[in-house]
């Protein structure tokens, strides 16, 4: 398809922003150009409002009479009582990015609210994590507070980029899948990203690049892992390099990656028809799953 004369003006910025690999600039790439800089730019609008962490409330479920407590019974039987019901759908755990902060997923938490979902936490990391192992402990005891307020065994996360790398780690390398039903992963480099190499003078940059020690760990067996895992990557993912790093390859994990089409790295976790498939990926049954591993499509142009 040929670029028209209007978005000829754009064509430098484009060849500088994608990589020399996606060659033959189309329209579907100007278009996705355009709604990253437009995302870009209402993000760091939305930045400040996400550097806080979340007032952690717990939602109030809808009792009949029958579900009150006892009042004949004693103070520590009607605390127990009164302790919040488990809802049919664990809690959503989002884990944001690379100098990031929850305010990315402003707009998928609120899709995922209006279809069902009552509990949905997301939770900031500092932005001077220098540890991928360091902010997995970090991430498993939040799952576990957590599951202690809610009342719940497992929780699913959604994280996108170093978020999905984070969450992975903690579910093979620190028995996380004790925990994790399902990790959805959004744009999440999990062989290693070539892309930006002046970036390396960061500690978790460099545990990103393809053959990190992090990499490796994640490369070993892992025979018991019970956790479902679904990645969405794109095709014209910029920070992907190579772009199916971003699909997860490993004999011991119950996978399926999941491409989309027609969006770049940041529309991932706002595009409201990858919403729609996070939406779907969570409610599988793992049959269901199991049957699509490594299999799905997504076409957003």
């Amino acid at each position: 398809m040929k670029v028209t004369r209007a978005l000829l003006p754009l064509l430098p910025f484009c060849q500088r922003l994608f990589p020399t690999r996606l060659a033959g600039l189309s329209l579907t790439l100007l278009k996705a150009t355009a709604l990253e800089i437009a995302i870009l730019a209402g993000h760091l609008v939305l930045y400040p409002s996400g550097i806080t962490p979340e007032r952690r409330r717990s939602p109030i479920p809808t009792r009949s009479l029958a579900d009150l407590p006892d009042p004949d019974l004693d103070a520590d039987a009607t605390t127990e009582a009164a302790r919040l019901p488990a809802p049919d759908k664990p809690p959503v755990v989002l884990l944001h990015g690379f100098i990031d902060n929850r305010s990315v997923f402003v707009l998928l938490r609120r899709s995922l609210a209006q279809h069902g979902r009552q509990q949905i936490e997301s939770l900031n990391y500092s932005p001077l994590t220098c540890d991928i192992r360091t902010a997995a402990e970090l991430l498993g005891r939040h799952i576990e507070e957590i599951c202690e307020r809610t009342g719940r065994q497992e929780v699913d996360i959604v994280g996108h980029s170093l978020g999905g790398l984070i969450a992975r780690y903690y579910v093979q390398r620190l028995g996380g899948d004790i925990r994790v039903r399902t990790l959805v992963t959004l744009g999440t480099p999990h062989a290693g990203t070539r892309v930006v190499p002046m970036m390396n003078a960061h500690p978790i940059v460099r545990q990103m690049r393809p053959g990190s020690g992090v990499l490796e760990e994640l490369r070993k067996p892992a025979p018991h892992c019970r956790t479902r895992f679904v990645s969405f990557w794109s095709d014209l993912d910029q920070l992907m390099d190579p772009l199916e790093t971003a699909c997860i390859a490993h004999p011991d994990l119950l996978a399926q990656n999941v491409r989309v089409s027609g969006i770049g790295h940041l529309a991932l976790p706002v595009h409201p028809a990858v919403a729609a498939g996070i939406r779907r990926a969570l409610d599988a049954e793992e049959e269901t799953a199991r049957a699509a591993a490594h299999t799905g499509g997504l076409t957003v142009a």
